[in-house]
């Protein structure tokens, strides 16, 4: 079947999703997608998804849905651009939409990649990273905010003809890579975002001011080092994130002036994205819970599991979770916190 016949449900109409539905609609390919509200369904339908930014204009109007099950017939490749937290509720009510040799890319931050092999099975579970940026101005009107590739790859097998074919729908889009290696590409997002966006959250700063203060640089270095060290106990070589920072270079404490390096290195990423805002703290200020558990969160889990000490990981996943049940306030008080204490000397 050509790769323009086959069905393609995209699950999730936010910046990702919805920009990956409207330029791949525009492209030829038989695109629906799935939103939460009945408001932005009706916008999709009547009056389509409108996306501006650096790959320039385009308005598609498609079939939308609020609810998975009512997309009715099975899908030949599902792309899956919902909220971490939702993944699992939308991974159940997608396993009837599944055919024999269906594929589901899963575009979520964490490594959500074996959670949802568990529901759905390994053999349909695409990993995904997305290199370029986006945001929704309001429902139905996306900007696609910066370019970048997109990262593709099963977690437990070599690539066959049908990740090429994934390669080939995505490329619509941006260009995309085939990793073999795509644990330590999962890995190495996730342990930015746990750095970036879990620090943005608890202190409430953007990340150039952040980056300013050497408490929450000693903190973004620790992180980086409980990270690294579990996936050394998992066998995961983490790949360079942006082909820029190399991890384990990063923590290389035998290097000339090595703590000098780390700190000059996050003030220049603070100078660089002085104006990037957390995720988390873009959701905990519209009273929305986090992805936090599948990020710090996951790097804890695994941490017990296996006997590797996540402290730094460990307290922010707590603090977070305080944040979100308001029993704890948005600062960057937060970063004297007496177990943090340590990291500072």
């Amino acid at each position: 079947m050509d790769l323009k016949e086959k069905s393609i449900l995209v699950v999730g109409a936010g910046s990702i999703g919805g920009i990956t539905a409207a330029f791949l609609k525009n492209a030829g390919y038989n695109v629906e997608i799935v939103c939460k509200y009945e408001e932005y369904r009706d916008i999709i339908i009547s009056e389509g998804i409108a996306v501006s930014g650096v790959k320039g204009a385009v308005r598609e109007k498609m079939n939308a849905y609020i609810n998975i099950k009512d997309t009715g017939s099975k899908k030949d490749i599902i792309l899956l651009a919902v909220k971490a937290t939702d993944m699992v509720e939308a991974a159940e009510d997608l396993k009837s939409l599944l055919k024999e040799n269906s594929l589901l890319v899963s575009m979520q931050n964490g490594i959500c990649e074996p959670e949802l092999g568990r529901i759905l099975g390994n053999d349909h579970i695409v990993g995904c990273i997305v290199g370029w940026g986006a945001t929704m101005d309001k429902p139905g009107e996306l900007l696609m905010t910066s370019g970048g590739d997109f990262v593709i790859g099963y977690i437990d097998r070599p690539e066959d003809e049908r990740l090429a074919e994934i390669a080939e729908l995505l490329g619509t889009i941006h260009p995309v890579r085939i990793s073999a290696n795509m644990m330590g590409h999962l890995f190495s997002k996730l342990i930015i975002n746990a750095c970036i966006t879990s620090l943005g959250a608890i202190t409430g700063l953007l990340l150039g001011e952040m980056m300013r203060r050497r408490k929450a640089r000693k903190l973004f270095i620790a992180i980086i080092r409980e990270a690294v060290e579990l996936a050394h106990v998992l066998q995961i070589k983490i790949e360079d994130y942006g082909k820029r920072l190399n991890y384990y270079d990063f923590v290389d404490d035998n290097k000339t002036f090595a703590e000098l390096r780390r700190h000059i290195k996050l003030r220049l990423m603070g100078l660089k994205y002085r104006k990037l805002k957390s995720s988390s703290l873009q959701s905990l200020q519209r009273g929305k819970l986090t992805e936090i558990d599948y990020l710090n969160g996951y790097i804890a889990t695994y941490g017990r599991e296996y006997g590797v000490p996540t402290p730094v990981n460990e307290a922010i996943v707590k603090m977070i979770h305080e944040i979100e049940d308001s029993k704890r306030k948005i600062s960057p008080i937060n970063l004297d916190e007496e177990v943090f204490q340590k990291y500072y000397k």
